[in-house]
């Protein structure tokens, strides 16, 4: 006769029995049983589950890890897109300066094209007098004439003298004539070669308007696709940390936040002791080029003196930002604060909309001083100064390696390490710090 069941499961397997069922309800609450094993509570879950269970926890733990690092690689889309974009728009406004100094350049090849020419039409109207000049004369003088004349000889010299005076000055007219027809043939050829230039330039200009405009759709285009796919990794994160979608999206921006302060502050750094460095080799190099006293001044016993006042305090070092002076800068500057929260629109220079270095072009021309409308050429028609020189008004610009060629956006420093720029379409101008986004690396002064 068959023991009852109760009597098989003595009080050790019972134990194992109820183990073996908390862990099975454990990880079917983590989702790591199959639906056969949900279908059979007593069964005991072996340890090849077990296993697979925990490793479909890491899994989970390491899919948040995944999502947030998708979330920083959208943001990078995002800023490589923006910086596309104002590389496109600053690249338009190199080829709309290039184009209006062809134009200038033009107009005066053509001025000088047109007082050659002037100038040939006077030479060659002198010229013509003076042959007829020598006709009239020509005839009278001969042998018979000579003889014949009344004057006798003395008055034939005399009109010889007067026709080689004569053919000497058409001489002199037709060698200025050929030398102004050669200055109209080069002035000429220079005025259609600027033309020429100026034609090929329009040309380029609008080929960087139209890929302006492409990398501007692009970047919007962009900043749509990276808001719908962050909007999925939020939801995505929210059901795999069990929390709102609401939280998910507070807690993953004050995490960028926070990465973005950390940047901040490194970039700040790394400018800071970048900025020593160079004042301590430019301390150094000062002390190398005095000139070393005299060993025999240096041999000679320290004269006497009378006693000194007391030392007084040394003074008080200056503060890192002095103020503006009275003049451009300070102007430039209360220009620049007025526009805050007006739009961005690329290749605008106001009076309500405004590209980066149209901005500076606007503030700076209420300073009294013409900057033009690419940031490029306001760096290279600036005085560049190290980032410890920094004064308001002065100008910080950002490039993609150590050539000013490659500049692409512009700001105004106003203080304090913070700045006044046009950052991008959908961001109105801003008072921001030097170091919100990427570290400049150009500064200068207008």
């Amino acid at each position: 006769m068959r023991a009852p069941l109760r009597r098989v499961w003595g009080p050790g397997t019972r134990r194992v029995a109820r183990t073996g069922l908390v862990a099975f309800t454990a990880l079917v609450v983590i989702g790591g049983l199959t639906s056969t094993a949900m279908a059979d509570p007593d069964r005991v879950p072996s340890q090849s589950e077990v296993d697979a269970a925990q490793q479909a926890t890491r899994a989970k733990a390491r899919d948040v890890a995944v999502v947030q690092a998708d979330l920083v690689l959208a943001n990078q889309r995002l800023q490589a897109s923006e910086i596309a974009a104002a590389k496109a728009a600053e690249n338009y406004n190199g080829a709309l300066w290039k184009l209006q100094q062809a134009r200038q350049q033009a107009r005066e090849a053509g001025r000088r094209e047109s007082r050659a020419q002037a100038a040939v039409a006077r030479q060659q109207q002198a010229y013509g007098d003076a042959i007829a000049s020598s006709y009239v004369l020509a005839p009278q003088l001969n042998a018979m004439s000579a003889m014949l004349d009344a004057d006798g000889p003395t008055g034939v010299m005399e009109r010889y003298t007067t026709l080689d005076s004569a053919e000497s000055a058409m001489d002199g007219q037709y060698d200025a004539f050929r030398a102004t027809s050669t200055l109209a043939t080069v002035a000429t050829a220079q005025a259609e070669a600027a033309r020429t230039a100026a034609a090929t330039l329009e040309q380029k200009a609008n080929a960087a308007r139209v890929s302006a405009q492409a990398a501007q759709d692009a970047a919007a285009a962009a900043t749509r696709s990276v808001a719908g796919q962050k909007a999925q990794l939020i939801h995505e994160l929210a059901q795999l940390q069990h929390v709102s979608v609401g939280l998910a999206a507070r807690r993953q921006h004050a995490l960028e936040q926070a990465a973005a302060a950390a940047a901040q502050r490194a970039a700040q750094r790394a400018a800071e002791q970048a900025a020593q460095r160079a004042a301590q080799q430019a301390a150094q190099q000062a002390a190398q080029n005095q000139p070393a006293q005299s060993s025999g001044t240096k041999n000679q016993p320290a004269p006497q003196s009378s006693p000194q006042p007391a030392p007084q305090p040394a003074p008080a070092p200056a503060p890192s930002d002095p103020p503006s002076p009275s003049g451009g800068a300070g102007a430039a500057v209360a220009f620049a604060k007025a526009q805050l929260g007006e739009p961005y629109v690329w290749g605008a220079a106001g009076p309500s909309s405004w590209d980066c270095s149209g901005l500076m072009l606007g503030a700076w021309r209420a300073g009294g001083k013409y900057l033009p409308h690419y940031s490029v050429a306001q760096y290279e028609q600036s005085t560049p100064i190290s980032p410890s020189d920094l004064r308001p008004g002065d100008l910080v610009f950002w490039g993609d390696s150590s050539s000013s060629s490659s500049i692409y956006h512009v700001a105004m420093y106003v203080g304090g390490g913070m700045i006044i720029h046009a950052p991008r379409p959908g961001r109105g101008v801003e008072l921001v710090s030097m170091y919100y986004w990427i570290a400049p690396n150009f500064y200068a002064r207008p």
